[in-house]
C-alpha cells in the first residue's frame, strides 16, 4: 500500500435557482417509414436480461423492476434460451390458472410454470429486419397480438440461432411519441393502427 496523502476538496453551498443536467432522450423519435432496426434493442449493444427457469416468480418481478424491462429471457444451466417471461405473464391470468390447477400460493410459482416455452416462440430473422420499416414491425405485432418480438441471427460456427434483438410494442409507441399507459397493450395497438391508417 502506498503512502500518498489525499487532500480534501473544497465545498460550497448550493446556489438558489440551481437546476440539474438531464440525460438525452433515451429513445430517438421515429416515423413509420424509418428502418425497422431503429426500434430493436440490439443485444450486441445492450446486455440481455435473463433469469433461470427454476427461479421463483417473485425473483422475475424483482429483476424486471430493477432492470426497467418487461421481458426476461429464460435460460437453463447452460445459458440456452428455453423461453421468455413478461410482466403480463407474472401479473396476468397465468399465475391464477396455475394455482387453480396445481394449488399452492403465488410465491410458490416458478418461472418455468408460467413462461412461454421456446417451442411456442415465434421469431423474426435479422435479415428481414434489415429489409423492413418500423411500419412493417408495427403491423406484424398487431397481427400476432404480441407485445414483444424476438429477432434472431444464425451463428454459422455453432450452427444454431442466436437471439440478436428484442422488439417491444410499448417501446415503438414511445419512439413514435404516442402517449399511452404502458400496461395497456391493446391501446398500444389501437394507437399504432391509427398511425398506420393515416400514413
Amino acid at each position: 500500500m502506498n503512502n500518498i496523502e489525499y487532500t480534501t476538496i473544497a465545498s460550497t453551498t448550493l446556489e438558489n435557482g440551481t437546476s440539474f443536467h438531464s440525460t438525452d432522450r433515451v429513445f430517438n423519435l421515429i416515423r413509420l417509414d424509418d428502418p425497422a432496426i431503429a426500434v430493436m434493442t440490439d443485444l450486441k449493444k445492450v446486455s440481455a436480461v435473463t433469469i433461470a427457469q427454476k427461479a421463483p416468480i417473485d425473483a422475475a418481478n424483482s429483476r424486471m423492476k430493477h432492470r426497467g424491462v418487461r421481458l426476461l429471457l429464460v435460460v437453463d444451466d447452460d445459458d440456452t434460451v428455453v423461453g421468455l417471461i413478461t410482466s403480463t405473464d407474472t401479473y396476468g391470468a397465468k399465475p391464477i390458472q396455475h394455482i387453480q390447477k396445481h394449488g399452492g400460493t403465488y410465491h410458490d410459482i416458478l418461472v418455468q410454470d408460467i413462461m412461454t416455452s421456446q417451442n411456442k416462440l415465434e421469431v423474426i430473422r435479422m435479415d428481414d429486419i434489415n429489409r423492413s420499416r418500423v411500419g412493417n414491425i408495427a403491423a406484424t405485432l398487431k397481427q400476432t397480438g404480441r407485445a414483444h418480438a424476438l429477432v434472431v441471427d444464425f451463428n454459422e460456427k455453432e450452427n444454431r440461432q442466436v437471439i440478436r434483438g428484442i422488439i417491444s410494442a410499448s417501446q415503438i409507441a414511445r419512439q413514435l411519441d404516442i402517449d399511452i399507459p404502458t400496461t395497456e397493450i391493446a391501446q398500444t395497438f389501437a394507437e399504432i393502427e391509427a398511425l398506420l391508417a393515416s400514413a
